[in-house]
């Protein structure tokens, strides 16, 4: 296969032992190192075989950034980039606004620093057992880094154990803690798995917020309501079809979605189906294509797009790993009004060749530039793209 099968290295970075300090610790590091450049043509990343709707076009924003995650926009500019296996925190500026990366830097190594959230200034790092700060980050690039441990009493397992991380519309930061199996129910070690919790930026006040959730790495609350809309990758070994993953909806506090009871609403667990009917459970907005593996999910609320894309959520499907025939490899849209989705249909598509089945790219997470623009991140490509619509363009064709 011709694919980067990231998950293979796993098994040698759950042996790697997390580094234990006292909560809030603060620890010093080197200056941070600016990464050695990579050419911007696109070619190899086959942008040109991708399919956007008319008006749109997609280009490289920065290269070389291995192994692209999560990203975080500083007040000044700084996009901040987390990754899963490669252990590396990126910040990445474009200093001549041209939409083009010039300067990358590895802004610090550490183990699974997968998610990654501002807030006033401050850059949050999330490991799996582990979260840190780095309080006023744009302020220390260049510089000897300072850090503060919020906590590092999390589970350490591995499996499902990469955060996804972000602030609500509370100013709580809500963290994902997902199952530590394909499929198992450990609750009774620990709470916490299989659910997203959330707690206050000093760590305080934790609670579990969303139950029954397999492997959330990618949540995101409505621009009117304020609910939370989260994706959730349904379990795997059940052949290519069945179960669908999800988009969840959430209403109110400690609501259950049934892992690992029950899978996509209507998908009865072989083993542990016989505990709890799938009535028990909130069931899913939106059945999505079983593998897919949904990631990111944004609304979008700027302007640059037009009007008809107003209020939409872009969902990142990184792709199936265990399918005969693959799917996912896109971005989609989904319509929601008034709690329902409406509709779902592919935004980009073309990431994965259907005659060959090999994939040029894999995305996983979404951000709005201030000018309205869309970044994506490919942890395949090993780099972030740029999607933007010139109106004047297609009205000139």
């Amino acid at each position: 296969m011709n694919y980067k099968i990231s998950f293979l290295k796993m098994t040698f970075a759950a042996s790697l032992a997390l580094s234990i300090f006292s909560c809030k610790e603060t620890k010093k590091e080197e200056t941070t190192v600016t990464k050695e450049e990579v050419p911007m043509d696109s070619t190899d990343l086959a942008l040109l075989e991708l399919d956007l709707p008319e008006g749109f076009k997609i280009e490289v924003y920065a290269r070389g950034i291995d192994g692209a995650r999560s990203m975080a926009m500083g007040d000044n500019g700084t996009l901040f980039v987390g990754t899963r296996t490669e252990n590396t925190v990126y910040a990445i500026q474009d200093t001549d606004g041209d939409f083009k990366a010039d300067n990358v830097i590895v802004l610090d190594t550490m183990e699974v620093p997968n998610g990654i959230a501002m807030r006033n200034g401050d850059l949050y790092v999330a490991q799996v057992g582990s979260l840190w700060k780095y309080p006023n980050i744009e302020n220390q690039l260049g510089k000897t880094l300072n850090k503060e441990l919020i906590y590092d009493d999390y589970p350490t397992e591995f499996h499902h154990g990469w955060k996804y991380i972000a602030f609500g519309p509370d100013d709580k930061l809500y963290i994902p803690v997902g199952a530590p199996c394909n499929i198992c129910n450990r609750t009774d070690e620990d709470e916490r798995f299989s659910t997203i919790t959330r707690m206050d930026p000093d760590g305080s006040n934790r609670e579990i917020y969303a139950k029954g959730v397999r492997n959330s790495v990618g949540f995101t609350w409505h621009p009117d309501t304020q609910e939370m809309w989260f994706t959730d990758n349904g379990r795997d070994m059940l052949g290519d079809d069945i179960p669908p993953c999800e988009l969840n909806h959430v209403t109110e506090i400690g609501q259950h979605f049934g892992y690992p009871y029950c899978h996509g609403g209507i998908v009865k667990d072989p083993e542990f189906g016989d505990e709890h009917p799938c009535s028990d459970f909130v069931s899913p907005a939106l059945q999505l294509g079983a593998h897919v593996a949904p990631l990111a999910i944004k609304f979008y609320t700027a302007e640059m797009f037009p009007p008809n894309y107003q209020g939409k959520a872009f969902i990142a499907e990184h792709g199936s790993w265990n399918r005969s025939k693959k799917v996912g490899y896109r971005i989609m849209i989904a319509d929601i009004k008034d709690g329902e989705v409406m509709d779902y249909e592919p935004f980009i598509d073309g990431w994965l060749n259907e005659s060959t089945q090999e994939a040029s790219g894999r995305p996983v997470d979404i951000l709005w530039l201030k000018d309205g623009s869309m970044l994506i991140s490919d942890d395949y490509g090993d780099a972030i793209y740029r999607v933007s619509y010139n109106g004047t363009a297609l009205s000139s064709n």
